[in-house]
């Protein structure tokens, strides 16, 4: 995996879901990557919410990569929504999440699971990123963004 285009189609981008907390959010992420992946909505919801029995995905600045495994996949997806409103997430900070990136992957997927998680948490660690994510006004300028900068690292 090179970059995010590897893993985030065009329509994996939403730039202004509304949800009113963390289950909601769980139960519109899993029906967006449903359609995405032919997978089963709730088995994604139910991945999603194991893996954050472990602790927070929210890793805080309003940011949270939540992820799970799941059965029937065969390459990692990635499905991202910037929040109409934040919500609260427990994250390790304590403040409300408004960008999301969601990750799923086969269950055998260690080592791309690892890479994808990686390249993500550390493209949303950035603040300069972050703030033209939630400044920009399309679907397409958030999947430029975050496929663009992606890019640049790589040069």
């Amino acid at each position: 995996m090179n970059d995010l285009a590897d893993i985030l189609a065009t329509d994996a981008v939403d730039a202004s879901l509304g949800c009113a907390n963390k289950k909601a959010l769980f139960q519109q992420l899993g029906a967006a990557a449903g359609k995405l992946t032919g997978i089963d909505a709730r088995e994604i919801v139910a991945s999603l919410n194991d893996r954050e029995k472990i602790g927070s995905t929210g890793f805080g600045a309003g940011v949270a990569i939540p992820h799970g495994k799941i059965e029937g996949l065969d390459h990692v997806v990635g499905y991202f929504a910037r929040l109409s409103a934040p919500i609260d997430f427990q994250a390790v900070d304590g403040l409300p999440v408004d960008l999301v990136f969601l990750l799923l992957s086969p269950p055998d997927a260690g080592a791309e699971h690892l890479k994808a998680l990686a390249r993500v948490s550390r493209l949303l660690r950035d603040r300069a990123c972050v703030a033209k994510l939630r400044g920009a006004r399309s679907r397409d300028a958030i999947y430029a963004l975050l496929c663009g900068e992606e890019k640049a690292d790589a040069a």
